[in-house]
């Protein structure tokens, strides 16, 4: 019975081995591309060991250093400027509708449900920003439109607190003599961990991945953040390569400059510092999911 439980123990272990080394090929393959010659990838194609190793893709993209450098601080001052405002919002506004003796917190919540089934327009949504709260050009704009607030994570949260966090607890703290706002930062919220880990890895996720809002209310470069100027030479290189079909000049320039190796070293350069964050946010992720998703 002994070496049945053993034997069956190895097994999930090489399981979820074999598993990881998968999930982590694509990402091996986008990396060894990107430091691929482009000869050698127009001549054999994608493969985990290039004949040649090249990193004129990341010359490529680091040839303005200070302008990479300077979306980069810009990506990261929003995502963290805007990842704990968003949790604050939303946790401010997810408590106080996971109370059973809130008014109206039935209509408060299917007024939030709402929001998620239909919305405003694109137009009135831009308008708003750019012609009511003059956002156009500044940072809030890539920190308020949008992702600041989300009727997904205000429903998630609301139900953690509704199901995880006992009464019993609050009507202690009531009873002792604490007032609704050291309930809230004293108990609830150090008992919340998971949840707030789960909501601000998705918020992360967003803003560190936006380049539509970039898109839409920034016109001045020194302004761009990292996305958005990734997209951006990406949109360049594309444009190239349609016009290198009717002009010689931009054929020349075609042909000394990566392209497909660019594309995986953009991916490697978004994604990179999100891929070493994630280890530290799993654990609270996973049990933050499985105690949120609980019907409220």
């Amino acid at each position: 019975m002994i070496k049945t439980n053993r034997i069956s123990q190895a097994s999930i272990h090489v399981f979820f081995w074999l598993f990881t080394i998968a999930s982590l090929l694509p990402f091996l393959l986008i990396f060894m591309v990107s430091i691929s010659d482009e000869t050698s990838i127009e001549s054999n194609g994608y493969s985990l060991f290039p004949s040649k190793i090249s990193f004129a893709a990341y010359q490529f993209l680091f040839f303005n250093f200070s302008e990479i450098t300077k979306a980069y601080g810009i990506t990261i001052f929003c995502t963290i400027i805007g990842t704990v405002l968003s949790l604050l919002v939303t946790t401010l506004m997810a408590y106080p509708l996971s109370r059973a003796n809130l008014p109206f917190r039935r209509s408060l919540a299917f007024y939030i449900f709402f929001t998620m089934l239909f919305s405003g327009g694109m137009v009135p949504w831009y308008m708003t920003f750019v012609n009511l709260l003059h956002m156009k050009n500044s940072m809030l704009a890539m920190i308020i439109p949008g992702m600041l607030l989300s009727a997904f994570n205000i429903l998630l949260m609301r139900s953690f607190f509704a199901n995880s966090i006992p009464e019993s607890v609050i009507e202690s703290a009531t009873i002792d003599g604490a007032s609704e706002i050291q309930i809230f930062w004293k108990i609830v919220t150090p008992l919340s961990l998971p949840i707030l880990a789960t909501i601000g890895l998705f918020t992360t996720l967003a803003y560190w991945n936006d380049w539509y809002n970039c898109m839409l209310f920034i016109d001045k470069p020194a302004l761009y953040n990292i996305q958005y100027l990734m997209t951006k030479t990406l949109t360049n290189i594309q444009y190239l390569i349609m016009k290198s079909n009717s002009s010689a000049q931009a054929g020349e320039l075609l042909a000394k400059m990566p392209r497909e190796t660019v594309r995986m070293a953009l991916a490697i350069v978004g994604i990179g510092p999100l891929l070493l964050a994630y280890p530290f946010f799993q654990k609270y992720y996973i049990s933050g999911i499985t105690s949120g998703a609980v019907k409220g």
